[in-house]
């Protein structure tokens, strides 16, 4: 039963943020800090404040 409840949060939190953080042009890798206490609120912050590689490649076009 833990099992399936993981594979449901992954399926339902986790592939949502990996694609998000891929299209931001960070490593989609980073999506699993969504899933560590502490971390996914530092997350938030400093993706939601920094500089997205996506963005700085579109306006260097």
């Amino acid at each position: 039963m833990r099992g399936l409840i993981v594979l449901l949060a992954l399926a339902l939190v986790g592939v949502p943020l990996w694609r998000i953080v891929k299209r931001t042009g960070l490593p989609p890798a980073l999506s699993l800090l969504g899933f560590v206490p502490v971390a996914n609120v530092i997350f938030i912050w400093v993706f939601a404040f920094m500089e997205w590689p996506a963005l700085k490649q579109n306006s260097a076009t």
